[in-house]
């Protein structure tokens, strides 16, 4: 008898016997007390009563779970896992002045953080300066205003770049921002090879779900590809892109779509550096991610599970990528922002916990929760602290990073991964069918399909079908108010100042020299971050080197709904 024979024999005894389970001890229990809902389910579909070994059975063991550190990688992308290193922690911070900034992350740095991740203000997001008109009223609220070289030399004095790595939120000026970076590393002595961090530099998603673009897509994918190629050959130990999953699902989408979605917009990056003659084997290993943990325990686990054997799937077959290197995802995952409530914030603390530890069972290379206080404003330094002890209670205190993949083998996880990465790579074939992912975003696919799932999750919690603790179930009758931080006020027209005696103290003629040859390479093919290098070394400003490109790429006007 073969092991196929074998396994259907035994999952049909199994399968009879759960009838006669669900005739003899289930349909008495129902009708004697029912049970309290109708309906079970994920984001993805119904989550069934009870899961048995056919459920979780999907065949060929090496070709679909396999080991840790090995193809497809469902179990995890390094060998021993967290039992040789846990992930990197690295809380969201930044805010006002290059300064203040510099003086939260030698704080963290000092509470056994080792790792870095910036948030960056709204008119440095869409590529202004401070003291543009656009900008008023914004600078530094939700995140740190960066200007020019010179505030990202204050932003990280006395930290050095060849040892603490640093991940940037920062999509359509990410190449300026990422020069900045690098410049700052060569007047620390750091070489370019040498330095550490992650850019997001993932523009196409900011059309579907954040809003941050400044040029339409195809120029902005000309960027981010330059960015990369660049990198790639150039800054060998830092990530040019971190793909994200993120803020499409915050945006409101189905675990499903966010992977989908995320994974169609890493094809475009791949294909669009193929196009300038490097290979597959050189950029995939570059790319990075950052992924989105919600409240589902159990499909968050099995997500994370997906994704990695999705991916490895689509290097290796789809593409053809040689080197093993490719086939791995390594993502990072902040806890979901969107899930937090200005209702007994309080209860955020759990979530974010919970969060977290979905996360690590999933297998996940590095960590930041979002704060107890999100909802209400920046961070404190003692959520953020809160947040931060969260992540080293899991570590060292739960025993969960003693053995790699526990969820492997549970009949409903395993079936559950399946599900995931079945609905996702159905989505990911639709966007491919359309011609990719720009096709798919300029002809609103993309967002439609978001716009709808979003609609559905809050039609739910308005109707009290999803529960959210807090806000529409076991509410408080009086709410206490929250001491919250907020922004100095004062901190834009100081950064104002700043900025102007900034252009009084430059080499002026240096400055429109190095604009005048960054705008005359927009104009061809060439990659453009040495000439953006060379206009942040100039101290050319933000808003000078995106005016430049504003001028030759044009700015893109989201379609207004009729």
């Amino acid at each position: 008898m073969t092991t196929n024979e074998t396994s259907n024999g035994r999952s049909g005894d199994i399968r009879a016997a759960q009838a006669d389970w669900e005739e003899k001890t289930l349909r008495p229990a129902l009708e004697r007390h029912g049970e309290r809902d109708t309906e079970f389910e994920t984001s993805i579909g119904p989550v069934e009563r009870l899961y048995t070994p056919p459920d979780g059975d999907n065949g060929d063991y090496q070709r679909n779970i396999g080991y840790p550190g090995e193809y497809p990688f469902t179990r995890g992308v390094q060998p021993t896992m967290y039992r040789g290193r846990l992930w990197t922690t690295r809380q969201y911070a930044g805010f006002g002045s290059a300064q203040e900034s510099n003086e939260r992350f030698k704080f963290l740095l000092s509470q056994g953080q080792n790792g870095l991740s910036v948030a960056f203000d709204l008119p440095t997001q869409i590529g202004y300066d401070s003291d543009d008109p656009a900008a008023a009223a914004e600078v530094g609220q939700v995140g740190v205003a960066i200007d020019s070289l010179r505030d990202m030399e204050t932003m990280f004095e006395g930290i050095p770049l060849d040892k603490v790595s640093t991940s940037m939120t920062i999509n359509a000026p990410a190449p300026v921002l990422v020069a900045m970076y690098l410049a700052v590393a060569e007047k620390q002595g750091v070489p370019a090879g040498e330095v550490m961090g992650t850019a997001q530099n993932d523009v196409l998603k900011e059309y579907v779900a954040r809003g941050t673009y400044i040029y339409p897509p195809r120029p902005s994918l000309r960027l981010a590809a330059d960015l990369l190629a660049f990198c790639v050959r150039n800054a060998t130990k830092f990530n040019p892109i971190s793909v994200s999953g993120y803020h499409i699902r915050d945006a409101g989408s189905t675990s499903a779509q966010e992977i989908a979605f995320a994974f169609a917009n890493a094809i475009e990056y791949i294909e669009a550096c193929r196009t300038r003659g490097y290979s597959v084997d050189e950029i995939a290993p570059r790319i990075s991610w950052i992924f989105n943990t919600h409240n589902n325990f159990f499909e968050e686990v099995a997500k994370y599970r997906a994704l990695r054997r999705m991916w490895a799937r689509l290097m290796r077959e789809r593409f053809e990528a040689k080197d093993p290197k490719a086939w791995l995802l390594r993502t990072h995952v902040q806890t979901g922002g969107a899930t937090l409530t200005a209702q007994q914030p309080e209860n955020n603390i759990v979530r974010a916990a919970m969060q977290a530890m979905a996360s690590i069972l999933g297998g996940v290379q590095s960590l930041a929760l979002s704060c107890y206080d999100e909802a209400l404003a920046i961070p404190t330094e003692n959520a953020q602290r809160i947040a931060l002890r969260t992540q080293q209670i899991i570590a060292h205190e739960t025993g969960v990073t003693d053995t790699i993949d526990p969820f492997a083998g549970s009949y409903f996880v395993e079936q559950l991964t399946d599900e995931i990465e079945q609905a996702a790579q159905e989505l990911l074939d639709k966007v491919e069918d359309m011609g990719g992912a720009v096709s798919a975003i300029e002809s609103g696919y993309m967002q439609q399909e978001i716009q709808e799932a979003a609609v559905r999750q809050q039609q739910e919690i308005e109707e009290g079908k999803r529960v959210v603790v807090g806000v529409n179930k076991f509410q408080n009758d009086e709410e206490q108010p929250q001491t919250i931080f907020r922004v100095n006020t004062e901190a834009g027209q100081a950064q104002i100042e700043r900025l102007r005696r900034l252009r009084a103290e430059r080499d002026g003629g240096a400055v429109r020299a190095a604009l005048e040859q960054l705008r005359d390479t927009a104009k061809g093919e060439e990659n453009l971050m040495p000439a953006i290098l060379d206009a942040v070394k100039a101290y050319a400003t933000l808003g000078e080197i995106c005016g430049e490109l504003r001028e030759v790429f044009g700015e893109y006007r989201a379609p207004t709904a009729v």
